[in-house]
């Protein structure tokens, strides 16, 4: 499939988190059209899964849509700073744990249709108990989930986000299979 091609790109927003960009490109027959972008420096999610299979889940509130959601822990990669780190760091910060073994689960963009952010969710095991600390403006309660509590939860809303329900959803499907998270996709 041929590209669009950048013809002049303005940038009307530049913040914290994130940055809005606003191309105009031309399509492969000639014709010219605008696109939004947001761009996003990337983030990471960890399923972390406890010795006798539950897993740890956190409920946050979320401002946009105005109610708290039960989702895995995650954040946004500082500068320079690689997604196996991140995914530690956001452990730690949002449920106390540690952990030294981190498998990459899937890796997906989030709404390729308007944002270029890039999500990589790793599952955690052989977990050390720690404190929690959260960012000054965040509010987490971990919860335990066990798998088989998934399904209903995400039917109910309760886990609504899309990176949670992907990793759930992916964790749950290599269980089915009979494989170890880790082990990679199936062939």
């Amino acid at each position: 499939m041929q590209p669009e091609t950048v013809v002049r790109s303005e940038r009307p927003f530049d913040g914290k988190l994130i940055r809005v960009r606003v191309d105009t490109v031309r399509l492969p027959d000639g014709r010219e059209r605008q696109r939004e972008v947001v761009e996003h420096p990337g983030a990471v999610g960890v399923l972390p899964v406890l010795t006798d299979g539950t897993l740890v889940l956190v409920r946050q509130y979320r401002h946009a849509i105005g109610r708290a959601l039960l989702e895995i822990p995650a954040g946004t990669r500082e500068p320079g700073e690689d997604a196996e780190t991140c995914a530690r760091r956001e452990l730690a910060e949002e449920t106390g744990y540690r952990t030294e073994a981190l498998w990459e689960l899937v890796r997906f963009y989030v709404s390729p249709g308007w944002a270029d952010e890039e999500l990589i969710v790793y599952v955690a095991d052989d977990l050390q108990p720690g404190a929690m600390h959260p960012a000054d403006d965040e509010r987490l309660e971990v919860v335990p989930v066990r798998p088989d509590e998934v399904p209903g939860l995400i039917a109910r809303g309760e886990i609504a986000d899309s990176k949670s329900v992907v990793a759930l959803l992916a964790y749950l499907g290599l269980r089915l299979g009979g494989k170890r998270v880790g082990d990679g996709p199936q062939s």
